[in-house]
């Protein structure tokens, strides 16, 4: 039974952390090289990282999408996908996907002459899958080594932080008010039930002694 309770706390904590780091946002510093509409097929196992219009998941097996193509300072390539969240998870409210577009087109750079962005997104890139990460926002930096503080994803982590304390310390509360005092109640029943039945064993075993005797 240990094991299995591990195990099940070490799967709660690996998917909470999977969800939380797909989910928060990110920021990479890239070179915009292209963008590009596309109609995307999808699958079964990818159907769940797109989104449509109303920001649920698509029922659709096809549609068009925007993408944003990039490339790091290390040279390696970068695809972000463009669409909005609207009212759907995560929460981001994102209405301005074309907006969106046509600034990364104005972004667009060469080696020779880089325009640096600061891309903000969420989500993977799985290459196996045709999984991409998708773009929030984007603004100019200086250069590849600016730092960027991710100040969204701190103010939602301590926001979360500071909602599962709330609901630590009320369930707390609620326990020691509510649910302990029914289980010491139990508890002193079985102990009274025991002094019970110790107590006709006792007395049981005089009368069978004083028979003997």
């Amino acid at each position: 039974m240990r094991y299995v309770k591990w195990s099940a706390i070490v799967l709660f904590w690996a998917v909470a952390l999977a969800v939380l780091h797909y989910t928060l946002p990110q920021n990479d510093v890239v070179r915009v090289t292209d963008t590009y509409e596309k109609r995307e097929d999808f699958g079964r196992l990818n159907r769940f990282f797109w989104t449509r219009a109303d920001g649920s998941v698509t029922a659709q097996s096809n549609r068009d999408v925007f993408f944003i193509q990039t490339r790091e300072a290390g040279g390696d390539v970068m695809v972000y996908r463009n669409e909005d969240t609207g009212w759907g998870w995560p929460p981001y409210f994102k209405f301005d996907s074309s907006n969106l577009q046509a600034i990364a087109a104005d972004a667009r750079s060469s080696a020779e002459t880089p325009q640096w962005m600061a891309i903000t997104h969420y989500g993977w890139r799985l290459e196996y899958l045709s999984i991409f990460p998708n773009a929030l926002s984007m603004r100019p930096v200086e250069g590849p080594d600016v730092t960027l503080v991710p100040w969204k994803a701190i103010i939602i982590l301590v926001l979360l932080a500071a909602f599962a304390w709330a609901v630590w310390v009320r369930w707390r509360r609620f326990r020691a008010a509510r649910i302990d005092p029914v289980l010491d109640d139990v508890g002193d029943s079985f102990d009274a039930a025991g002094d019970r039945l110790s107590a006709r064993r006792r007395r049981i075993g005089d009368w069978w002694r004083g028979r003997r005797d």
